[in-house]
């Protein structure tokens, strides 16, 4: 059985009709830049997110760039970040002339470690960009805590955890700014690129509706130079439709997690055992599943298994069996090339770097059967059996 990483097409098929009207809206008002369609998502998804604002934008890329603008980090700050993460948190900050400042993560949940923020504060040190990993929040409370005590900003890049909480607070607004991405593969994704910064604060929303259309107020007179960071209205009707069903796509992501939590204790229980670290080891190569706790919602984004010295065997293994499987993130910011000038070396990061070898992400959304799920957790039981 093929067993696809991702299946666009079925969720498609299930809404067609609401979706195809939405789409036929937009076109027959000839108003595709802006406008009601985006205002109206802006009111839905800042609601969604229990935020007072939100500000479309053309990308989660272009939200993460619109709020450094719209809070004035430019040329010689610094920003705190992840290391282990999507290239846009950090790529952003070079865009904006900033420094970022790579931490580890934790260990477990993949998220940036709150432990190894405050030793990277210094006098330039503007904001903390924590990123919400595959679905899953960081530890905000001690994250907003220290930025705090140290008056920072709180940027959080929230591309990948729509709908995330912690302690009954969503993703997006705990900080001071969230960044959304609304590309296709995100649990609220589009027919292309867009994204929104939503926020609680009013004036910064002033200053990002400024920042995404060239600096305009009123149009043809620049208050600033800002970009062109603007939604498309047809995008907006697509996400309205979306919306509605997020909540439902992601109690079946959630369903599926547990199915496969499920088949790898049934697999754990017939070959091999429990390593002293808690890991399953089906066969012969010790496997970890996603870290989840009570506080939280995980969203799955992602279903991100961590591999010890063969994960790359298994991938090939499995993609040989016809099943999508990926690597996020094959190599951590600090060693990527375009940032060799920061002057990181290999065993700076030393969790990022073992999570960027042993990370792998399995097929997680509404439409994976338990069938599919079973032939996963098959294929790397006989994967493992044949490693040993």
């Amino acid at each position: 059985m093929k067993v696809p990483l991702l299946d666009l097409t079925g969720q498609y098929m299930s809404i067609k009709r609401e979706i195809d009207s939405a789409v036929r809206r937009v076109i027959e008002s000839q108003r595709f830049i802006l406008g009601p369609e985006v205002e109206s998502l802006e009111s839905e998804v800042a609601g969604y997110c229990g935020c007072r604002f939100g500000v479309g934008v053309s990308s989660g890329t272009d939200a993460l760039l619109a709020s450094l603008m719209s809070l004035g980090i430019s040329q010689g700050d610094e920003v705190i970040t992840s290391a282990y993460s999507f290239f846009a948190s950090a790529g952003c900050l070079d865009r904006v002339g900033a420094r970022p400042v790579f931490v580890d993560i934790d260990p477990i949940s993949f998220n940036l470690d709150p432990n190894q923020i405050e030793d990277a504060v210094s006098s330039r040190t503007r904001a903390i960009l924590p990123v919400h990993l595959f679905g899953l929040m960081a530890d905000m409370k001690a994250i907003l805590s220290i930025a705090d005590r140290h008056n920072l900003f709180v940027i959080e890049d929230a591309a990948q955890a729509i709908g995330a909480e912690t302690d009954g607070k969503r993703a997006g607004s705990m900080g001071h700014l969230g960044c959304l991405s609304f590309f296709p593969s995100k649990n609220l994704g589009g027919f292309g690129d867009g994204g929104m910064v939503v926020t609680n604060d009013e004036k910064l929303a002033a200053q990002l509706r400024l920042y995404r259309n060239h600096g305009f107020h009123p149009k043809y007179f620049n208050q600033v130079v800002g970009g062109n960071f603007r939604l498309d209205a047809l995008q907006a009707a697509v996400l309205r439709v979306k919306l509605k069903h997020l909540d439902q796509w992601t109690e079946q992501r959630q369903r599926k997690a547990v199915r496969y939590r499920a088949l790898f204790e049934h697999s754990l229980s017939s070959n091999g055992g429990r390593n002293n670290s808690g890991s399953k080891q089906p066969g012969s190569f010790e496997l970890t599943l996603p870290s989840e706790e009570s506080s939280q919602r995980h969203v799955y984004n992602q279903f991100v298994i961590r591999v010890a010295q063969r994960r790359d065997r298994l991938q090939d293994f499995l993609q040989s069996r016809g099943i999508g499987c990926t690597v996020y993130y094959p190599l951590p910011l600090h060693l990527q090339e375009c940032f060799v000038g920061l002057g990181y070396q290999p065993g700076d990061l030393p969790r990022s770097e073992r999570a960027s070898r042993e990370s792998l992400a399995l097929p997680i959304y509404p439409e994976l059967s338990n069938e599919m799920i079973a032939e996963i957790v098959t294929a790397i039981q006989d994967f493992g059996a044949h490693e040993q």
